[in-house]
């Protein structure tokens, strides 16, 4: 070809982006066009995706009516919702399932993180040029800052690595995780507390992270927040550096203590859930064998414990565990949730015990299906992936549910 200008700025390029069934047609064509004509590869990289299928795993055909056009997705839900469907079931080795359901179900991510940009802007969370990561001192602080050194190492390993599936896990953990069900929750009274300014400061801090890291994947609402909130000038978040990790005075005692508390919310949560115990009912939370730094731990966060894990006391199991209590083990402690007196354990004991007798009956019947060699040869790929999934669902419930027993036997 003419030596010009642009084919020197665009021959070679870098990566390849491409679909396996088109290797030898297409790729190994280029490459040898590329030798033969020019004398170097085309690309150093080939990317090999799989296929995108529509909902049911099923190969997209005019024939049988199940070709999905990505424009009326964007219409209804937007192109980031898009953009992080396909990103989030790219694995390596897989096929992507694609439908309205799932645009429709991961646009809910969009709208978490636009809720929680509007929750710290409502709290006055502004970028502040003249905060240090370093001098935070609240544990809170520290843990949600060493968070996001974990999600930048981990979202950019995933995509150095071109895993855009492990790349959108880490940033949904921490975003949807650590910063929005956990950080900003946790800081909801600081921010009229004597401690305001270090958490604004913090959070305005975290959130600039956060859209730098979802940037590529979600492009349209993280620049809209990132020149709404004034980081930058107007489209200047495609240009921003990649976050790096900063040092964070003692993280590792902040991290033990912050997450010592999120698992025990978590465990709480989780048995009262199993009870069926009314979110309107506090309980009280008794510690058995807990150290004496458990202890002060629990009296330091009672505020959050009480309201997150609906909480109405907190402190050292006395004497023997009292009748009709749920327990579980938090690290050297077990939990004590007296529930006999806010509900009924027989009845609760009924109720569980049918739910898991119905659940081992579905489980039998989609094992009898797997292990019938007639269904499973003539069944298509995408019955077969449900029903394991199905065989995977109902095991997990059985084993929840004989937990929950076990806590109350």
């Amino acid at each position: 070809p003419e030596q010009t200008p642009e084919l020197a700025k665009y021959y070679p390029t870098d990566t390849l982006v491409t679909g396996f069934d088109i290797i030898f047609f297409w790729v190994a064509r280029m490459m040898m066009m590329g030798l033969h004509f020019m004398g170097d590869v085309p690309f150093r990289t080939v990317y090999i995706h799989g296929l995108v299928r529509d909902e049911r795993g099923q190969k997209m055909s005019k024939s049988k009516g199940n070709v999905i056009d990505p424009l009326n997705l964007i219409e209804a839900y937007g192109t980031d919702a898009l953009r992080y469907s396909v990103a989030a079931a790219a694995g390596q080795g897989r096929d992507v399932k694609l439908g309205a359901k799932i645009v429709e179900t991961n646009r809910g991510f969009v709208t978490k993180i636009w809720n929680a940009a509007r929750f710290c802007e409502m709290n006055e969370c502004r970028p502040n040029p003249d905060f240090s990561p370093e001098q935070a001192k609240l544990p809170l602080s520290r843990w949600i800052l060493d968070a996001a050194n974990r999600a930048t190492q981990d979202a950019g390993a995933a995509l150095d690595a071109f895993r855009p599936n492990d790349y959108a896990a880490a940033c949904y953990r921490f975003a949807w995780g650590d910063f929005c069900d956990w950080f900003l929750e946790f800081a909801k009274p600081g921010f009229t507390g004597e401690d305001a300014d270090e958490i604004r400061d913090v959070a305005a801090y975290v959130l600039g992270i956060l859209l730098r890291l979802m940037h590529p994947m979600m492009p349209f609402v993280t620049e809209e927040l990132w020149d709404h909130f004034g980081y930058g000038t107007e489209g200047s978040l495609i240009r921003a550096a990649w976050p790096q990790a900063v040092a964070v005075h003692d993280a590792q005692a902040a991290v033990a203590e912050v997450a010592w508390v999120v698992d025990l919310i978590s465990q709480v949560r989780t048995v009262r859930s199993e009870m069926n115990v009314p979110p309107s009912i506090k309980s009280p939370i008794l510690l058995q064998d807990a150290s004496a730094d458990s202890l002060a731990r629990a009296f330091k966060w009672f505020e959050a414990i009480s309201r997150m894990a609906r909480a109405s006391e907190i402190g050292p199991l006395e004497g023997d565990v009292p009748r009709g209590s749920a327990q579980v083990v938090l690290g050297e402690a077990t939990l004590v949730l007296p529930l006999a007196e806010i509900i009924d354990l027989d009845a609760e004991r009924t109720r569980l015990g049918a739910a898991r007798a119905k659940a081992a009956a579905e489980l039998e019947k989609v094992r009898a299906k797997l292990a019938n060699e007639d269904f499973v040869k003539r069944a298509p790929e995408a019955i077969l992936a449900e029903h394991e999934e199905r065989r995977e669902s109902f095991s997990s419930e059985i084993l929840r549910l004989d937990a929950a027993l076990q806590r109350i036997s």
